[in-house]
């Protein structure tokens, strides 16, 4: 994912050029959020062929490292270049639209380590990290639901017919806590502290849901209407399927964790989840057939690389996620297949877009001076 200032065609400098954290943004969590997602995948995928889950851990590794410098990286940005910082926060839309991905790079990663990183560093350590993770990550995803919305209203200078799937990125972090949340709950004392954790996923799970309802006729008005920008940014197309599967993702695991919590109501739940997912997945996937088609043509049109190409990874991981919980709960073996063909999907993806930033930052394309 990019911000409007990343989409220019990258061409190689003339000469050797520096590291510039001033245009170091929010969206740069992306890259995080897409490499923990497919370490996550690996986790939940109903087929589990030899070493993939060695796999998966070798991508939990990653993602935290790569958090761990972005976080050390963004702390310089927003120390030294303060001006910038406020200017993509408070003056520039495009890119304040990006504070999205921060909190969902947390909860990514820290549900990472409760699932891959607990075989490496242990079952205590590996609840304590996730549940630091999700506590922030939740805050952080709840101001920015709020915040940004906020600024759209009071001081952004947006218009709906510009709208695009960017605009979706704020109210998709509630979802991700929902789904990700329900994990700590067996680590919790039974009882209130089960049920107020259980309830309250399921309020984070209403706040993306009903705020991700609202804004999706808004971003297909400006996409109908003044279709997008730029030609690099035809991936961000990909993002309206991160609210869809996170969604199917959440309702699953919220029913799961029901069981031993709420047993009066789980079945109940278990029904919902089945019901919901089947009929999101569905829509999920005449979307990604839609977002496909209009990325094979801009890539014959010379779409070049770009941090948009990181929309390919997190919003089909969600996919992902959600048809395996689909396949676990239905037993049916379409969607099995379906999680499977995804991930292969969303492993592509992120070997493209991975690539492209490795060679982007070690050539001077991305963040040059």
């Amino acid at each position: 994912m990019s911000t409007l200032a990343d989409v220019r065609p990258l061409t190689r400098p003339a000469a050797r050029t520096r590291l510039d954290l001033a245009q170091l943004g929010p969206n740069w969590y992306a890259a995080v959020m897409g490499t923990a997602i497919l370490g996550n995948g690996a986790a939940v995928l109903p087929v589990r062929p030899p070493g993939l889950i060695g796999f998966g851990e070798v991508l939990w590794a990653l993602g935290l490292a790569a958090l761990l410098v972005l976080v050390a990286a963004r702390l310089v940005h927003l120390t030294r270049h303060r001006e910038a910082a406020r200017a993509q926060l408070l003056d520039n839309p495009a890119t304040a639209v990006f504070y999205g991905c921060p909190p969902m790079a947390l909860l990514s990663v820290g549900l990472g380590t409760l699932l891959l990183g607990s075989r490496v560093i242990g079952t205590g350590p590996a609840v304590a990290v996730d549940a630091v993770l999700w506590g922030l990550g939740t805050l952080y995803a709840l101001a920015v639901a709020g915040g940004i919305p906020y600024l759209m209203i009071t001081r952004h200078p947006v218009s709906p017919l510009e709208a695009n799937p960017t605009w979706l990125l704020p109210v998709v972090a509630p979802l991700v806590a929902s789904a990700t949340g329900p994990a700590l709950i067996p680590h919790l004392p039974a009882g209130q502290p089960q049920q107020a954790m259980l309830y309250g996923c399921w309020a984070l799970f209403g706040v993306g849901l009903l705020a991700t309802l609202v804004l999706l006729p808004v971003v297909f008005t400006g996409l109908f209407h003044s279709k997008l920008p730029a030609l690099v940014l035809t991936p961000s197309l990909f993002l309206v399927l991160g609210p869809l599967g996170q969604s199917v993702t959440a309702v699953h695991q919220l029913a799961d964790a029901a069981r031993p919590v709420l047993p009066a109501l789980a079945p109940a739940m278990l029904d919902l989840a089945e019901l919901y997912g089947v009929a999101v997945t569905g829509v999920a996937m005449l979307w990604l057939a839609v977002a496909l088609t209009a990325n094979l043509r801009a890539r014959r049109a010379g779409m070049p690389f770009a941090m948009t190409w990181w929309a390919y990874t997190f919003p089909v991981g969600t996919c992902v996620t959600g048809a395996a919980a689909l396949a676990r709960h239905t037993g049916f073996g379409g969607f099995s297949a379906l999680s499977v063909g995804l991930y292969v999907l969303l492993a592509a993806s992120w070997a493209a877009a991975a690539t492209g930033t490795a060679a982007g930052l070690a050539r001077g394309r991305l963040l040059a001076r």
